[in-house]
This record gives C-alpha cells, structure tokens and sequence, in this order.
C-alpha cells in the first residue's frame, strides 16, 4: 500500500518562506536512505525533530496555516516614479500570474496615507519617505524597511512669487500648510530648528499635498512645506519660489512591508523586490519612457515631469543600508531634540528596529 508523506520541506532548508507541503512516495524516496523509523499510521514523520529543533510549536502551526495570499496589495504614488513604471507594464503581474496571485495597486498621496494603511492592514507593501517610516514605526506602526527606491529632493519650503518671506526666520507668526508625519512636515520641523523657532512659533495648517500647494497659490497660506510634483507644478505654472532648499535634509524614499506579511510570505516579499529592481533599472535606462508613464498617470506638462524627475530625482540606488540608516537616524535625533519624538525613545534602536536589509534584489 502507498502512503503519502506530507512533509515541509522548504521548512528544513534556508528558506522557510514557502509553506507549500512536499508528496513524496515512500518507496521511491526511502532507497538511498538509512532505515527510517517505521511510519506512524502509515505517514512518515522521521522529518519532525529537525523542523522541531527550527522552529516552536506555534511558529510552526502558524507557518503551515500560511497559505499563499490571493492578492499582493502595493501602494503606487507619484512621488516615487518607480512604483508608476512597474504598474504601468505590468511587471508584477506577470511575475505572480503563475502562482494565481493577483496585484492590487492602491493609490497614495503621501507617506502618512501610505503608512496608515500599512497599520490598518489594508496594503502589505507601501513606499514613504525614510523620516516619515522611522515616525510611524515609533508610534508603534508594525513595519519594516526593506528597500531604497530613490535619493530625491522632493521637498523644500515654498511661498508665492509675489511673498516676502524669503528665509526660514520669515515664517515666525505665519500660516504654513504641511500634511503632518510626511517628510515635508519632518523637513519644516528641522528647519525651524536650525533657526531656533518650533512650530508653535508658526500656525501650521494641516492639509494633504494637493491642498497644500492649492491652499498656497490661493493666498488661503503664506508656505507650503512643498512635496513633487505638486511643487515642480507650482513652479512651472504659478511662479512659486523655493524659498528654502536642503538636500540633504530630504531623506530617502523607502519601500516598506508589513512585518507580519514579510514574516508569513517571505519568498514573495523577495519576489516582488527583485521585480522592483527590474524596474527600477527599467526606469533609469529608458526616461523617456518613465516620464511617458508618469505624464499618462498625472495629466503633468512635460515641463513639471522634468523638473521633477531630471533635476531632483535620483534612482540610482537600491540596497537598503549604512547611508539610510545614517539619514534616518539623524532625522530622529532632531526630531527628538525638537521635541516631536519622546525624550524617552532609543531613536538608534528604532532606527535598527525599521530598517531590514536581509531581502535580497535578486531571485
């Protein structure tokens, strides 16, 4: 009589991303093997110890009710030009079409909408600015940093063309919209701090992006915390002025994961960075193509696109690392001085806690 052992293997081996359960006939895989014990009720259970010895009991029961998830949801947004290159063709798609795995593509305005729903559940994969993950992952936000998909300079501070405010100091008593826990918001904190003022010395006026830039151009505010394309947009069409500009307080654009979806389905989390990458090198090899994309998507003159995606984007990087870490941590540590981080946090630690750089880009 036949029986089927129904073993975990990948379980056993150095990758325990996949839960899918091995037959293997015991005849056929016993021939060039030591005795085994004699089976239980007809099923071999000789494997046991050794996955026993990897993992808990429960880690176990969990990692085998870990069925293949129907859908990946990822977020898509404008501020990172990559995410609408891989929608767009459809690489990810192709990628899980053979596991009948759908992708679900959720739209996001901002590293706040995209880490919300991260912490609700409503997405596994979601891209932010670095500052903007390092806040939510303080405030308990239960993900990790994975991926680097660009070094911009999306943000600066922003007036109308006909404004007085010419520097930082100019913003004391004034109304400034900003979309708070985003990189912009992080990035008007730091520089109020560079010139000992805090927020409570402005009014700050709490909108989303688009709002905020309409809210500028409308005289409804005197600044903007300035986010791209909004802001090229603004340039370009209305004349607003930087009036404020540090690149190096721009931190980096992060892909994050849920750490629950990246504990179950680890191979998949692999998968879908490698195709990433894939588009990432896309992009930067066939701009007209990206802005192509990009133009489709936003409706954006081909002069807003440039500006956006030529002078103060950069996509050359990928591997999460040593200059994220050291970006995101100084960001915290003036985030925590200016007051907005509890005296209490180990901003390191948490900084450790976020970034994860053990996925790999390549399948």
């Amino acid at each position: 009589m036949r029986h089927i052992d129904r073993a975990p293997v990948e379980l056993l081996g150095t990758n325990d991303a996949v839960v899918s359960m091995v037959a293997v006939t015991s005849p056929a895989s016993t021939a060039s093997v030591a005795a085994p014990a004699p089976p239980l009720y007809g099923i071999d259970t000789s494997w046991m110890p050794a996955l026993l010895r990897k993992y808990s009991m429960a880690r176990l029961c969990a990692l085998l009710a870990a069925d293949k998830p129907k859908e990946i949801r990822i977020d898509w947004a404008t501020y990172n030009p990559v995410s609408m290159y891989l929608k767009e063709k459809g690489l990810l798609e192709k990628e899980f079409a053979k596991d009948g795995i759908s992708i679900r593509w959720v739209q996001t305005l901002g590293s706040n909408k995209a880490l919300e729903f991260l912490n609700a559940g409503s997405i596994d994969l979601g891209s932010t600015a670095g500052s903007a993950a390092l806040l939510a992952k303080v405030n308990g936000n239960p993900i990790k940093s994975i991926y680097v998909y660009s070094r911009p300079e999306w943000t600066a501070l922003v007036t109308r063309k006909d404004s007085a405010i010419s520097k930082i100091e100019d913003l004391k008593g004034k109304r400034v919209a900003v979309t708070r826990g985003t990189d912009p918001h992080i990035f008007l904190v730091r520089a109020l701090q560079s010139v000992k003022l805090t927020e409570k010395d402005i009014t700050p006026v709490l909108l989303q992006h688009p709002d905020g830039k309409t809210a500028l151009i409308r005289g409804d505010v005197d600044a903007w915390a300035g986010l791209d394309p909004m802001m090229a947009q603004a340039e370009v069409e209305d004349g607003a002025r930087l009036f404020y500009r540090n690149k190096d307080a721009n931190t980096w654009g992060i892909l994050n994961v849920r750490e629950e979806f990246l504990k179950d389905h680890p191979d998949l989390v692999k998968r879908v960075l490698a195709v990433y990458e894939d588009a990432r090198k896309q992009s930067l090899a066939d701009y007209e193509g990206l802005k192509r994309v990009f133009i489709a998507a936003t409706k954006l003159p081909s002069e807003v696109v440039d500006k956006q995606l030529k002078e103060r984007t950069e996509l050359t990087h990928s591997k999460i690392g040593a200059p994220q870490r050291e970006s995101i941590l100084a960001a915290g540590l003036a985030l925590q001085q200016a007051g907005v981080i509890p005296a209490s946090v180990d901003v390191k630690k948490t900084v450790d806690s976020l970034i994860d750089d053990g996925v790999p880009l390549t399948n």
